[in-house]
């Protein structure tokens, strides 16, 4: 065997494993299975807002939100340096509520899709799981929500094996990247080579 030959299958070898990870997780990224319950927005479930208020807007408010949950009503503003919560009658800082307030506030909006969320809801240190497994941030500043489940983790990892990003350094993972595509640049030069000799 020539020494071009040796030297295309050797490279190939070494793009056998970089080559099935990109083709698998191109074609899931392609077909999406299962992405629209893992990246579904969850969001405070609203109501009709019961009172009428009465609002002065201040010099230093951006934009206004005004909510209603099951816990009453919500004032958020955002000035320059982000969202907060307000109190309504004197326009301070709302502190977060206890925890059972805020598992209600997110037990409610997890009635949406119960297939998803379940029905039971977990404090942690991190937040809140649900008896599916699906972690919810809440921000209360905003009063956003986030959810990620392990279908969820499970594309980011896709993504992130996709991209060569396989030992999460950062530096490491960008020189791997590298060399797999210089791998790659090699093994079609080389095989053009041999493609043009044959003839």
């Amino acid at each position: 065997m020539s020494l071009p030959r040796r030297i295309h299958r050797f490279l190939g070898w070494c793009l056998i494993l970089p080559f099935f990870v990109w083709a698998f997780t191109g074609l899931v990224f392609f077909i999406k299975p299962g992405y629209q319950a893992a990246f579904s927005y969850l969001t405070v479930k609203t109501y009709p807002i019961s009172n009428a208020v009465q609002l002065i807007p201040q010099p230093e408010w951006q934009e206004i939100k005004l909510l209603q949950t099951v816990l009453g009503p919500h004032l958020m503003v955002k000035q320059s340096d982000g969202w907060q919560q307000l109190n309504l009658t004197d326009f301070t800082v709302r502190p977060q509520p206890s925890a059972d307030e805020l598992q209600r506030l997110i037990k409610d909006a997890m009635s949406v899709d119960s297939k998803r969320y379940g029905e039971q809801l977990l404090k942690t240190e991190q937040g809140f799981v649900t008896d599916t497994g699906v972690q919810i941030q809440l921000d209360w500043a905003s009063l956003s929500l986030s959810q990620q489940g392990k279908d969820t983790e499970l594309i980011n990892n896709l993504y992130k094996a996709h991209y060569l990003q396989w030992t999460g350094q950062k530096t490491l993972d960008q020189v791997l990247g590298v060399i797999g595509l210089v791998l790659l640049m090699l093994t079609t030069v080389v095989g053009v080579w041999l493609l043009i000799r044959r003839r």
